[in-house]
């Protein structure tokens, strides 16, 4: 009986007199329909957010005008990015694997920095080798400008329309995030490619931009190929056509914009 709870019902009689009551005839008595547990009546956390992690013990919402919503992209450690660069750099597994789920934009957003300001510091440099002798050289911005068009719209742009036609034919695995992530880290060949190609041996600049093409090219095109080949055989063989396709048109661009 200690562990349930008993509701008491009084018979008063008309004139309201409690003091013939005769407790075993005019008491009742009733099992409580209250319950002891008071975290049972509680409405569970919504389970349901896309945007809860497993370590969080309240799901909590994030919306597109938010800085969470935004923070939750950048979530990666500086051990993780340095491990998803030499990957990157050595494509000898699967990126899609590396990420595991979880694509960053940070390594993206600050490789394809990096590169911009590489490109124009070392494009300065080829320029000023160039005119040798000239009393006063000017720097030239629009290298700068360039630059900056140049890679965040290679980086961020092209992958969303690359993600867009892969869900129109019917890649369900297309993730966008994945996209910006696999063109964001493979531009890190970019760098060290940038660094030294700003000698005035034009032929060894075609070497070296050659290189970094080929390199960026076979990352992007094998990580590429899983999610490209949920379409058709048709479809997919036009899609690594025009990724490769575009992709030689970034390496020219840079070799004739910077290293000329």
């Amino acid at each position: 009986m200690s562990n349930r709870g008993y509701d008491v019902v009084v018979d008063v009689d008309a004139e309201g007199d409690l003091g013939h009551t005769d407790l075993q005839e005019d008491l009742e008595f009733h099992s409580s329909t209250f319950d002891d547990n008071p975290s049972a009546s509680k409405i569970p956390p919504n389970s349901s957010n896309p945007f809860s992690t497993s370590n969080s013990t309240l799901a909590s919402k994030r919306y597109l005008w938010t800085l969470s919503f935004y923070a939750q992209f950048f979530d990666v450690d500086t051990s993780e990015v340095l491990r998803r660069c030499r990957v990157a750099v050595y494509p000898r597994s699967n990126f899609l694997d590396i990420l595991d789920d979880n694509p960053d934009l940070y390594g993206p957003f600050w490789i394809a920095t990096t590169v911009i300001f590489i490109l124009f510091i070392t494009g300065t440099i080829s320029q000023y080798l160039a005119q040798r002798g000239v009393e006063h050289f000017a720097y030239d911005f629009t290298l700068l400008s360039g630059a900056s068009g140049l890679i965040y719209g290679y980086t961020f742009v092209l992958p969303v329309a690359l993600w867009g036609v892969l869900r129109w034919f019917g890649s369900e695995g297309a993730n966008l995030l994945e996209c910006w992530a696999l063109y964001g880290y493979a531009n890190l060949i970019w760098i060290p490619v940038a660094l030294i190609s700003w000698s005035p041996i034009n032929i060894l600049n075609w070497v070296f931009v050659a290189v970094g093409f080929a390199v960026s090219a076979l990352f992007l095109v094998r990580n590429l190929w899983p999610l490209v080949n949920a379409t058709d055989m048709r479809t997919s063989r036009v899609l690594l056509v025009v990724v490769v396709a575009l992709h030689a048109g970034l390496a020219i661009a840079i070799k004739e914009f910077f290293f000329a």
